[in-house]
């Protein structure tokens, strides 16, 4: 395998962890500036208060970028299966 491949397969690695792994933590910022918001304007300095609507919130999420998060994740690896004689000699 030569470094070019190495750092190709890396890339693309890296950049699809990123892209799954991006709408569950764009909606974790969110909710908590949101809740910080609420909560600098009421003056409720609970720490947990936070927990419960990033839980729900996530959990949505997740639900409905399962089957685009499971696409990219098997097309990544049948790629990588494809090449499998390319990455081995």
């Amino acid at each position: 395998m030569s470094s070019d491949l190495a750092v190709e397969l890396i890339r693309r690695a890296v950049w699809l962890a990123l892209s799954v792994a991006g709408p569950m933590l764009l909606t974790a910022l969110v909710i908590g500036i949101i809740v910080s918001l609420i909560q600098a304007v009421t003056q409720i300095q609970e720490q947990t208060l936070t927990f419960i609507p990033k839980l729900i919130a996530l959990a949505a999420v997740f639900i409905l970028t399962l089957p685009w998060v499971l696409s990219r994740l098997i097309e990544y690896l049948i790629g990588i299966f494809h090449n499998l004689g390319t990455l081995a000699g």
